[in-house]
């Protein structure tokens, strides 16, 4: 196709007629894998002439392009898109200079998103000249070129930054980094102006440098020949004064800026350094040999050169002498945080702590004119960012509570009482309402605190009815939010009330919110009762009669609003009162369940409208997930309903009648990221009910489709609800030769899809076991499919899990028709029998290789089924061992009670719920030494991680250099199987000793021989056990006669 064609294909996917520009869009579908288009529309993006928007338009397909096939070389479909020979030569050829001569930011956006994919695959073996490359446009004369050469290096850099085992990176780092920071050095030196050809470029350099220690920092970059010109560069750019002409007058535009970029990039780089490089006391032992010295250098002489450097900017700050960004603030604060722990850093920051809280810290949590107009504005909004701690984690606000939080932890002894002296000053003075908030919002933040606190927590009730008390009633509602706020946090933590009066007079407070005038005090009241009703009894009782009401206010709420701490506050007034909800359950869910739709509808509504064959011609971008949130949170809370109502069963069923509409509603539309709540719910419906309503068999088939096609990595999700309707709708199933075929299949496309791991293996294990328990008798047509699936992996290196679960699968053929199931493992190949028994019996004679109940249960009753078969009915192959199945089954039955014992313990530990840790005052405040290093939980987590992920490394790079399989280290590594107290087996109430008799009666009547030969064959012990195991056996069937 020539040129003018493509161009003018091209010019016509923006138009605005839909129906010209997907005619233009099917035309380049055609033409795509054609050899030379890729070349012909780097010609159009270099062609001054013609029209910007459709060299964009040709950029974005471009990146797309490349994006999605440029790895995609041999294995691929005749019909799928791929890039040929002749375009990645043009590509590598033409890409840097298109750089270099881009006429916009968007379109060089998207050349350097296509050349970073091409690094990452084709560099270095086959574009080795592509360092000496980017060198020769970072050294040219011309400012274009340089600038193509940094967006070149950062691509270079972001190509392997997460890479673990490379020696790419550090190559060109070694290279570039020289050059780079010679370059920025002479910039950084320069009077800043407006142009935007400096800050920018900066901007790229420094963000290269922290893309490139993401993970890892080397061995160049820890030279004095490197560390030094760089840390001055971010010294120099940190220190450097913006003249008011030279950044945008309005703090939105400043905050966008490319100097203030560049700023940020330089902060985020020296605590990046500081905080997993330069940081002795904190630095994991696995990476101590790699950095250990550099991190002893770093912290002598840069960290304090680092902190005396932000301090000044910070007094500059809080002065009104000069602006930072909010970025800057965040950055500043986290390297604050930073040098709390270690004790070289504690002793140069110890001195101004106390004047960092009362100023830099205070400012952030006043109600400055931010949260004023965000409260105006937006009070929904507002409730997101103050409640809400993962909404906006890198502000400056989390960053400041987090830093005082920091401080009363790990130096309790010295900063907790002046910080809780200065919120008291604040209170008892004149202050404005704005910092009274302050005062108050650090007493919010450290609550937790507070109440840990020996000393200060028995004072907590008075403070309440001192400051808090008459801030419930201000006329400034922030106040009495912030009060609310308080009052919540405090009962979470224990607060016990001297006056009942007072207890009363607090919850009524917390009500009468409910119906204040101000949103953010209508949640904070909401979040404040919740508190109170799960705390005090006293207060539960008096909520119950108005408990409609409150739920009521609730659905109000989340209706109005997309947040999660709502449906959460409902969830725990469910919980808290499921009786008294009872007559108004079904209402309360169909309430939920409109909310929900309402969600999801607009979900499904946004992805109608893309079309998957588009994304070639649009942008790639993130989409918004709010909704999908605010869905999740509805869907919980319909959750927590239907299992308080689980008692109930004609509400239960009402209550499904309203549910299963929109659950299929959310299958049928493909909303992945609900499934995990759509299974949750069914799964509960189902078992609670113990039985499968018509209605629910829509959800069953969607199941299937959806496994099928987009939801194949959802069976964990998908097995309880699967195992629910073979479980409690198997008269449905045994009927439908459909629903068999679909279960079947689920099974073997488990074992066989290629990008499914072992724990789907695992669940589709399951899965067949389930079909073989519950579907006796119903499904010989497929006995073979199963087995010789189950077959298919017994010489394939897997994991113990794996391993049980497959056996069980065959163990499980077996119980369901012995006679069939070893015709069938003799017929696919003579042995078969013998090798799976040979298998079988090495678990069973193993140590703790059927560790379960379940599991010594299962091959108990299989054994003594196989006991029942007719002699002429047992393989040849099997005869001679065939008498050994009794000796199998007592060393069952030897370990069969300690298990059950071991189960009956973990039982009792899961029903008591989880202990509550005495200790965690002792681990929240730090009482010790307030001068040495700080190592504590967060610090022993960090430790963990590394650990793990340098054994996880090493392993890998075992397997890579030996060719050995993921099970080569697994008899090291063996992991352990613990009992699933959840799950209801099929033979749990099955009797395996008295089975055991019937057999061991029918083997001595119809096989005497083999009986004769098993019985004498036994040694003492088992004799002794024999008999112990039919008196069991005898006094059981007496009791139950």
């Amino acid at each position: 196709m020539d040129l003018q064609t493509l161009t003018n294909l091209f010019a016509t996917t923006y138009n605005p007629d839909p129906n010209i520009r997907k005619s233009a869009e099917l035309q380049i579908r055609k033409i795509a894998n054609e050899e030379g288009v890729i070349g012909a529309l780097l010609q159009i993006i270099a062609n001054g002439s013609i029209e910007a928007a459709t060299r964009q338009a040709c950029a974005v397909w471009l990146k797309n392009r490349v994006y999605k096939t440029y790895a995609l070389e041999t294995d691929r479909r005749p019909d799928q898109p791929f890039i040929g020979n002749t375009d990645r030569d043009s590509l590598r050829g033409s890409i840097l200079h298109l750089l270099a001569t881009s006429p916009s930011r968007a379109i060089t956006t998207q050349l350097g998103a296509a050349l970073k994919t091409i690094i990452a695959h084709d560099f270095p073996e086959k574009w080795p000249g592509l360092i000496p490359q980017i060198k020769q446009l970072l050294q040219s004369n011309s400012v274009q070129e340089v600038h193509a050469g940094c967006i070149a290096a950062l691509e270079a850099i972001r190509a392997f930054k997460f890479r673990q085992t490379t020696d790419v990176l550090p190559g060109i780092i070694s290279e570039l980094f020289p050059i780079l920071v010679s370059i920025a050095t002479q910039m950084a030196g320069q009077t800043p102006t407006a142009a935007q050809e400096i800050p920018t470029m900066l901007h790229l350099i420094l963000k290269t440098y922290k893309s490139s220690i993401t993970v890892n920092l080397s061995a160049h970059q820890q030279s004095a020949e490197s560390i030094v010109p760089w840390g001055k560069l971010f010294f120099a750019i940190v220190n450097l004064q913006l003249p008011a002409e030279s950044v945008p007058a309005d703090e939105e535009g400043r905050e966008r800026s490319e100097w203030w970029q560049t700023k940020k990039w330089a902060y985020a780089i020296l605590g990046r350094l500081f905080h997993r490089f330069g940081n002795p006391s904190q630095l994991p032992s696995t990476m101590q040999k790699e950095y250990g010295t550099f991190a002893a250098h770093f912290v002598d002489q840069f960290a304090p050169e680092i902190l005396s450097t932000y301090l000044k900017q910070v007094n500059l700050f809080v002065s009104k002498q000069a602006w930072l960004s909010k970025k800057c603030q965040y950055h500043i604060f986290t390297f604050f945080t930073a040098c709390v722990k270690p004790k070289s850093t504690w002793v140069l920051l110890k001195p101004h702590a106390q004047t960092l809280v009362s100023t830099f810290v205070f400012s952030q949590l006043t109600f400055n004119e931010e949260r004023k107009e965000l409260w105006n504005t937006d009070p929904v909004d507002y409730v997101r960012v103050s409640v809400d701690e993962y909404e906006n984690y890198s502000s400056p606000v989390a960053a400041a509570t987090t830093f005082l939080l920091s401080l009363a932890t790990n130096r309790t002894k010295i900063t907790f009482m002046p910080i809780l002296a200065f919120v008291n000053q604040v209170l008892r003075s004149n202050a404005s309402p704005q910092e009274r908030f302050g005062a108050l919002n650090m007493v919010a933040a450290l609550g937790t605190h507070i109440m840990s606190h020996p000393e200060v927590k028995t004072e907590m009730e008075q403070f309440i009815l001192s400051f808090v008390t008459p801030a419930l009633s201000s006329s400034e509602p922030y106040l009495r939010a912030i009060a609310l706020e308080i009052l919540g946090t405090v009962v979470k933590h224990g607060l016990q009330w001297s006056n009942p009066q007072q207890l009363m007079s607090h919850s009524q407070a917390a009500a009468q919110a409910l119906d204040d005038s101000e949103f953010p005090v209508q949640v904070q009241g909401a979040l404040a009762l919740t508190e109170m009703v799960t705390a005090y009894d006293d207060v539960r009782q008096a909520v119950a009669p108005q408990v409609g009401k409150v739920v009521h206010a609730l659905v109000k709420m989340s209706d109005d609003t997309d947040l999660s701490v709502v449906n959460s506050a409902m969830e725990v007034i469910v919980e808290q009162y499921q009786v008294e909800l009872l007559p108004v359950a079904a209402e309360l869910v169909a309430h939920l369940c409109a909310t929900y739709m309402r969600y999801v509808q607009e979900i499904a509504s946004k992805e109608a409208d893309v079309d998957p064959t588009q994304i070639e011609f649009d942008d790639i971008s993130g989409d918004d997930n709010d909704k999908s949130f605010s869905a999740m949170g509805v869907a919980k809370t319909i959750l927590t309903v239907v299992d308080s109502i689980e008692e109930s069963k004609e509400i239960l069923a009402q209550v499904q009648e309203i549910i299963v509409p929109v659950l299929v509603f959310t299958l049928e539309h493909k909303l992945i990221d609900l499934f995990d709540y759509v299974y949750e719910l069914t799964d509960s419906l189902t078992f609670h009910s113990r039985a499968i309503a018509p209605s629910m068999w829509r959800i069953f088939e969607l199941t299937y489709s959806a496994f099928k096609t987009d939801a194949v990595d959802f069976l964990e999700e998908m097995l309880p609800t699967l195992d629910n309707f073979i479980s409690y709708g198997s008269e449905t199933i045994k009927g439908n030769n459909d629903y068999k075929k679909m279960l079947v299949d689920i099974y073997t496309a488990s074992l066989t899809v290629e990008h499914l791991g072992e724990n789907d293996k695992v669940n589709g294990s399951k899965l067949a076991e389930s079909i073989l328990l519950n579907l006796r008798g119903s499904v010989d047509d497929y006995l073979h499919i199963i087995i010789n699936a189950a077959l298919s992996l017994l010489d394939q290196p897997v994991t113990q899990a794996l391993r049980l679960a497959n056996l069980e699968v065959l163990v499980n053929s077996v119980l369901y028709n012995p006679v069939a199931a070893l015709h069938i493992m003799e017929t696919k190949q003579a042995g078969t029998a013998r090798k799976f028994f040979d298998l079988w019996f090495a678990a069973i004679n193993g140590e703790n290789k059927l560790p379960r109940v379940h599991d010594k249960k299962l091959s108990i009753l299989t054994l003594s089924a196989l006991m029942e078969v007719p002699a002429a009915n047992v393989p040849d192959s099997l005869r001679d061992g065939w008498p050994g199945i009794v000796g199998g089954a007592l060393r069952l039955f030897k370990d069969l009670p300690k298990a059950v014992e071991v189960r009956k313990a973990l039982q009792a530990e899961y029903d008591a719920g989880e202990e509550i840790d005495d200790t965690y005052a002792e681990k929240l405040l730090n009482f010790n030494d307030e001068e040495g290093d700080v190592w504590d939980d967060e610090s022993a987590y960090l430790e963990m991680l590394a650990n793990e992920s340098a054994r996880l490394r090493a392993k890998s790079e075992r397997q890579g250099g030996d060719g050995s399989t993921a099970d080569s280290d697994s008899d090291e590594e063996e992991e352990l199987i613990e009992e699933e107290l959840t799950y209801i087996s099929p033979i749990e109430t099955v009797d395996a000793y008295t089975t055991f008799k019937r057999a061991l009666t029918t083997l001595q009547l119809q096989n005497g021989p083999a009986y004769q030969a098993a019985t004498t064959a036994l040694d003492v012990d088992q004799q002794t056990l024999l008999m112990e195991v039919m008196r069991i056996a005898d006094a059981t069937a007496a009791a139950s006669a």
